[in-house]
């Protein structure tokens, strides 16, 4: 069987599907996954085949069709209406590309991330059933909608009128914590996967002093998001604690860095079973990480969109949010403390790391996949 992964527009969005891919070519399946070319180092490094569709990043889709810079509002349903059309026209630019794979390749199954748009277009245009990829973070329905609309255009040109709904969906966030309005979906297992470099005792040890990893995402750099991450770092580091800062390298060189801490881009998937709390963005794949780690996490979402799944976590009394507006060093410093004192946050987290360890693993899902495509095989024989 050929399983084409159209994966979603960054490193983030893209670990939390290796796992599925990887075993379905552990189970003898062909499998290529494709992306922007931002996104090909991550999964050329996770040993899965990429073919990039194009050179567009989602920063270039802030430009509208007619060369106009579209400005994000800060928040309200504009803002996902503004980010849905982003993520429509990335599909746009992609789908040229994804065509072309599908007419030369021929996949018999196409799995698509939920923010990869272009995805139910080529598996119609293939005549193949899709699957829905789902992590349950910043995924409203008002950006699918949005997206949609965006790709007017594109779905009229392959006689589409609407977008081909999936034959089911899959998430790999816990039940517990899903949104109450998500549609129905076969949970998996997530494996927690990142970019990997060779290990150092010390990422697969810990000292005596409590260990807690500062991120604020992959997509920082000295000029974007670089004074969140730095602020972050400042206010967790008067702590007695063994601290980590998880970054691209470039940006670590200018962290104004405390008296053995360590920075740079570490194998977060590594280094979460050593860690006693985890400071960041309430981005997918480190927030998965830390419930598939029973970690307690402390969220402080700058991004719009990521405080409804921030607050879920945080009810189940396995998290601590702070208000990004808002916060100060006593804020993030009292909700660290909070979460290394009181074992409680500890206790729900390994509740949550137990609950994810229970869900399907990729393998049986691919068993899913395989009846999916065979379902498919037959009916079109019948016909």
């Amino acid at each position: 069987m050929k399983i084409l992964f159209v994966g979603g527009n960054g490193a983030g969005t893209i670990f939390p599907d290796v796992p599925l891919a990887q075993a379905a070519r552990n189970a003898g399946h062909e499998v290529i996954m494709t992306g922007p070319e931002i996104t090909m180092s991550a999964i050329l490094g996770s040993g899965i085949p990429a073919v990039s569709v194009t050179e567009r990043t989602i920063q270039d889709c802030r430009v509208n069709r007619e060369g106009v810079l579209v400005p994000t509002p800060a928040g309200g349903p504009e803002r996902n209406i503004a980010i849905g059309r982003m993520f429509g026209r990335l599909a746009a630019h992609s789908l040229d590309g994804l065509l072309e794979l599908a007419d030369r390749w021929r996949p018999d199954l196409v799995v698509s991330n939920v923010l990869a748009y272009a995805g139910p277009l080529v598996a119609h245009h293939a005549g193949v059933p899709w699957v829905r990829f789902a992590t349950d973070i910043g995924e409203p329905l008002s950006i699918d909608l949005a997206a949609a609309a965006e790709l007017a255009p594109e779905m009229e040109r392959l006689g589409l009128t609407a977008t081909p709904p999936p034959a089911f969906s899959v998430t790999v966030m816990p039940q517990s914590v899903r949104p109450p309005t998500a549609p129905v979906a076969l949970p998996l297992r997530h494996i927690p996967c990142s970019t990997q470099s060779a290990l150092e005792p010390w990422m697969y040890t810990k000292g005596d002093r409590p260990r807690v990893l500062v991120s604020a995402g992959s997509r920082v750099t000295p000029d974007d998001d670089f004074e969140l991450l730095s602020g972050l770092v400042e206010k967790v580091a008067p702590l007695d604690i063994e601290l980590l800062i998880a970054t691209p390298d470039d940006v670590a060189a200018r962290l104004d860095l405390p008296a053995g801490a360590r920075a740079g881009w570490l194998p977060v998937d590594v280094l979460a079973p050593t860690c006693d709390v985890m400071v960041h963005h309430a981005g997918g794949n480190i927030t998965l990480t830390c419930l598939a780690n029973g970690v307690p996490q402390v969220f402080v979402p700058y991004l719009p969109g990521l405080e409804e799944h921030s607050a879920r976590i945080a009810e189940r009394g396995a998290a601590r949010l702070v208000d990004p507006a808002d916060h100060g060093a006593a804020d993030i410093a009292g909700a660290v403390r909070d979460l290394l004192e009181d074992p409680s946050y500890r206790a729900e987290a390994r509740r949550l790391r137990d609950e994810t360890a229970a869900m399907p693993t990729p393998a049986r899902v691919v068993e899913e996949l395989e009846r999916l495509a065979a379902a498919h095989r037959e009916s079109t024989a019948a016909k």
